[in-house]
């Protein structure tokens, strides 16, 4: 496990500066943090579990299959918009994307509600720079609950402010599909995610409005605590074949419900790879097919992955909890790690 302070790691291009940090008392910080809760926050996402739980009881009871089926889906939907698209594309760089599967992406993501894509990459990128210290977002030394959904109803960590500066986010502020979403999200989100999602079933098969609105919202609580579960459950739980240094673990319920990111002792260990695992291609990592689906439209190209001889030679090193990349381009990932990377399905220029 990384050490939990805030070293000079270092930046992601040589051209960058590393930013000062300003030391922060714990004491002082709890004490802000304390005050700082979000209860609006609190309140709200109180209100959203009760509403899921009670879809729950009605898609049970009252709701038509068409409905259930429709969570499915959607469900689906969004948890691609994360995990193919603001996390692997965006995040970590590890593939590229023609305009028409960033727009659908980007729609996808919309659909899921986890903040503009913009901001949602921002974070992941300093949660895997500074992974497991005062400056990842999501610090699982902070205990279960705040790296699962106690982050989202506090102020901020100073130090996780502070670090991301020295990160470069001028690739996402560069895309024009991004800077739209961003700019209009609390416009297009509650349509997208809460609207639409209501009023299909009630217009295309007569459900009542009460099974529609509530089973949406049991929708929405899954794809967001199947989401937040990578970062508490899967830095929790599981093996660690790749970097037995590194908390975030092999797990095969999480991979099952996030359509592949639960093989997280991988991805921390080789973040540009756009599969963010070695094996279970199919039935554990369904985002992975996806890809290679658009890999053979050509929406989806240059995909990087890790070699047969990369991986090996990382299990067999003694993990030190150095090797922390936010993903492809990383000014500290190594050359070799570039030269013997794998990029499948380059575009031809």
């Amino acid at each position: 496990m990384a050490p939990n302070n805030l070293k000079a790691t270092g930046v992601l291009y040589e051209t960058d500066e590393d930013v000062p940090v300003e030391k922060v008392e714990i004491a002082d910080y709890k004490l802000t943090a304390e005050r700082k809760l979000s209860w609006i926050m609190i309140m709200l996402y109180a209100y959203f579990h009760i509403i899921a739980l009670y879809g729950l009881y009605l898609m049970i009871v009252s709701a038509k299959i068409l409905t259930s089926i429709s969570v499915f889906v959607l469900y689906e939907m969004g948890i691609l918009g994360i995990t193919a698209g603001v996390h692997r594309l965006w995040s970590h760089r590890s593939y590229k994307a023609t305009w028409q599967l960033r727009l659908l992406l980007t729609a996808f993501q919309t659909l899921a509600f986890q903040d503009p894509v913009i901001d949602w990459a921002r974070d992941h990128r300093v949660h895997h720079k500074f992974n497991e210290t005062d400056a990842d977002p999501y610090n699982i030394n902070r205990g279960f609950f705040f790296s699962h959904i106690g982050w989202m109803f506090l102020k901020k960590h100073p130090e996780v402010k502070a670090k991301g500066k020295g990160i470069d986010f001028s690739d996402l502020y560069s895309d024009p599909i991004l800077k739209y979403q961003k700019k209009y999200y609390y416009y297009i989100m509650p349509i997208m995610c809460f609207v639409i999602p209501t009023f299909l079933p009630m217009y295309l098969w007569n459900e009542t409005f009460i099974n529609a609105f509530t089973i949406n919202i049991l929708r929405y609580i899954l794809t967001l605590n199947s989401t937040l579960a990578v970062n508490s459950v899967a830095h929790r739980w599981g093996t660690k074949p790749y970097d037995k240094a590194l908390n975030p673990s092999e797990n095969l319920t999480m991979s099952i419900l996030t359509l592949g990111e639960g093989w997280h002792n991988y991805h921390h260990a080789f973040p540009w790879d756009y599969k963010t695992a070695e094996l279970g291609k199919f039935g554990t990592n369904l985002t992975t097919v996806f890809i290679d689906l658009m890999a053979k439209i050509g929406w989806a190209y240059d995909l990087k992955t890790a070699s047969d001889d990369m991986i090996k030679k990382r299990v067999l090193r003694t993990g030190d909890g150095t090797h922390e990349l936010w993903g492809w381009g990383d000014k500290d990932q190594c050359q070799t790690e570039i030269s013997d990377a794998i990029i499948m399905h380059p575009k031809n220029e």
